[in-house]
């Protein structure tokens, strides 16, 4: 008896990245739930459950007190806006391949084109892409469903149509449907988006099946890509057997002389295939143990053996995911790197980080995927030589540059040359006081006050920078100023008497008085803290450091603009605005007032201006004087009244 097994058996990277996710929460002390199964494999699934991991199957019966784990497959959309809306914590575990589908479809159907996806509507990764579509949206099996779809909808064949698969659809299936859809739907844009795992899977068992006697699948009796396999290898093998456990071997039959062939599907944990094979090592002798055993781990470790956990690689960005990035290591396995091991900037996504094509030196950081995919660091690579500036840094000095990703307690966290850097609240602002939210996702200068490499250390200081930048704009500002001069400055604090200015290092005032050509009861009516304004020196203190400044601007002063259009004599309409026992003050234009004297205001005695006036009135008034040099003006409606003709008494 021989024994063979498929080299791509086993758990694909989408599923062991979801199940180590769901194992490092629990590790971290976490109550753990999972959008329905994490596989489609029962005894993963158990063992899971025995550490405290519970199933929900809609998102509306997640608990706030859990983390929820959205599996490879994928949810719609709808899904996670209402977990955003009900403010549920969860950790999204999609497949890299199944989150590029959902972009697709998301784009191209935003672009107004029909999407079509080869899959089973009732799978919850299908689900899940079809919660991302904006439009019309159908789904087939197979090339018997596609005919139908496009006799039933014939408008397809002029419509402009996107093409997706599931990443486990059959490939063989998937060809067929491609040459219907390339003669029925002339618009169609096709993406090829079955993952490479299934791919591999599919055409090792297919090669299998064809040379074995017997095969044997292994994997959940209700995994997708499970029963595609089997479906496979029934096609080409007669024996063809799905078993869940090595317990189900007791009901097959094997032969002395019989090859036998061993695939799993991509929900199936190394362990079951191992208690497969040691099972039927028992039932066949030592010599096919040895035989199997050495398969399987010629199957999990041949190609890695050459590479072992803290050895540097080069590699070739290929790929860019929300959650990893893929490299091409030149080699037959597969590079991933991990969206927490690209940078220490918690904040950063992928594509800001790296590019496609981009060379990468790369930490291994794990080899024993059963997918042959290895687990690499940038960020460790970029800390270690990122250590080495910091030293001479330290030694001469230097100003450093840093991304400040985070506010924690007692100071900041600031990225530069991939390490992180606290910066005590003391040394963060110039000031004590200053709120510190104001640096988040800023770029500071700093000096380091401390390193220690061994402990992975950097202490700085912002302040130290400020300051001395501070000192030195402070000497430039006092060899330059003068009376006149002007400058851009910022507002940065308001008194009851006026604002204060940075206009370059130093504080200037501007008093009230000079806000505003009105009367104002604040400096807030006028700036604000933060505002940028544009002043000039009126007064210089230098024994004192003081610096009185102007803002108000001759062509804005009121008095001039009434001075350039009006004239004596002129009649024009005024608004009383107060009174006075000897006459009404009324608004000419906003800032200059004049005076209607109380002999003025009727063409008879009156005891007080408000017999004839009321404030808010609008009146008719004539302008009789204008002194310029006191900026006064005189009104008087008396003389539009003598101008009136008056009536005649009527003949006795």
């Amino acid at each position: 008896m021989e024994i063979r097994v498929a080299e791509s058996a086993g758990f694909c990277f989408g599923v062991n990245r979801a199940v180590d996710m769901v194992n490092d929460l629990v590790d971290s002390g976490k109550a753990v739930s999972t959008l329905g199964p994490i596989i489609h494999n029962t005894q993963v699934v158990n063992e899971l459950a025995e550490k405290g991991v519970t199933v929900v199957n809609e998102p509306v019966e997640a608990s706030k007190d859990r983390t929820l784990v959205i599996r490879s497959h994928g949810v719609s959309r709808d899904v996670y806006n209402f977990l955003q809306k009900e403010n549920i914590n969860y950790v999204d575990a999609t497949c890299p391949f199944v989150t590029k589908i959902h972009k697709i479809v998301s784009k191209q159907s935003e672009e107004g084109k029909t999407i079509l996806i080869a899959g089973n509507s009732e799978h919850p990764e299908i689900k899940g892409i079809m919660g991302h579509c904006n439009g019309k949206v159908y789904t087939f099996q197979n090339e018997q469903e596609l005919m139908a779809l496009t006799e039933k909808f014939p408008e397809l064949q002029n419509e402009e149509v996107c093409v997706v698969a599931q990443t486990t659809f059959d490939i063989q299936e998937w060809k067929k449907c491609l040459k219907i859809l390339e003669k029925v739907c002339t618009k169609s844009n096709f993406f090829d988006t079955i993952c490479n795992a299934t791919s591999q899977r599919q055409i090792d068992a297919y090669e299998l099946a064809n040379t074995s006697d017997l095969m044997i699948v292994i994997g959940g009796h209700h995994s997708s890509n499970t029963n595609k396999l089997y479906k496979i290898c029934s096609k080409f093998c007669e024996r063809t057997y799905l078993i869940e456990t090595a317990a189900e071997l007791e009901h097959i039959s094997f032969r002395e002389d019989d090859k036998i062939g061993i695939t799993a599907g991509a929900s199936t944990p190394a362990s079951i295939i191992k208690e497969v094979l040691d099972r039927m090592s028992v039932k066949s002798g030592e010599v096919v143990e040895n035989a199997a055993e050495q398969n399987f781990e010629e199957m999990l470790e041949e190609s890695l053996k050459n590479l072992n956990t803290n050895d540097r690689v080069h590699g070739v960005v290929v790929s860019i995911e929300p959650n990893a990035v893929y490299v091409d290591l030149d080699r037959k396995q597969t590079g991933y790197i991990p969206a927490a091991e690209l940078s220490n900037d918690p904040n950063a996504k992928p594509e800001d980080v790296v590019k496609i094509g981009d060379e990468l030196e790369l930490l291994i950081m794990r080899t024993n995927d059963q997918e042959g995919m290895i687990m690499l660091s940038k960020k460790r690579v970029d800390a270690t030589k990122g250590w080495d500036v910091f030293e001479k840094a330290l030694e001469n000095e230097e100003v450093l540059t840093g991304t400040v990703t985070e506010v924690v307690k007692g100071g900041v966290i600031a990225v530069s040359n991939a390490i992180r850097v606290f910066i005590p609240a003391s040394q963060a602002t110039a000031t004590r006081g200053e709120s510190l939210e104001n640096l988040l996702k800023k770029d500071v200068e700093f000096r380091l006050l401390e390193i220690n490499k061994q402990r992975r250390r950097a202490v700085g200081s912002i302040r130290s920078v400020l300051r001395e930048k501070e000192k030195a704009a402070k000497e430039a500002f006092w060899n330059s100023v003068e009376v006149g001069k002007k400058y851009t400055g910022t507002v940065k604090s308001l008194t009851s008497y006026g604002a204060f200015v940075d206009i370059g290092g130093v504080d200037g005032m501007i008093h009230i008085s000079e806000l505003s050509w009105t009367r104002i009861k604040h400096p807030s009516e006028v700036v604000n803290v933060g505002d940028t304004v544009e002043v000039y020196v009126k007064g210089i203190d230098t024994e004192k450091g003081n610096i009185s400044l102007g803002y108000r601007k001759d062509e804005d002063n009121p008095w001039n603009k009434f001075t350039s259009n009006f004239n004596v004599d002129d009649i024009i309409d005024v608004t009383i605005d107060g009174m006075s026992t000897f006459g009404a003050f009324a608004v000419i234009i906003p800032g200059v007032k004049g005076l209607i004297h109380i002999s003025q205001i009727a063409n008879r005695r009156i005891e007080k201006p408000q017999d004839e006036l009321k404030v808010g009135q609008v009146v008719k008034a004539k302008i009789t004087e204008i002194d310029t040099e006191k900026k006064r003006v005189s009104l008087s409606i008396k003389a539009l009244l003598n101008d009136e003709p008056v009536a005649e008494e009527a003949a006795e």
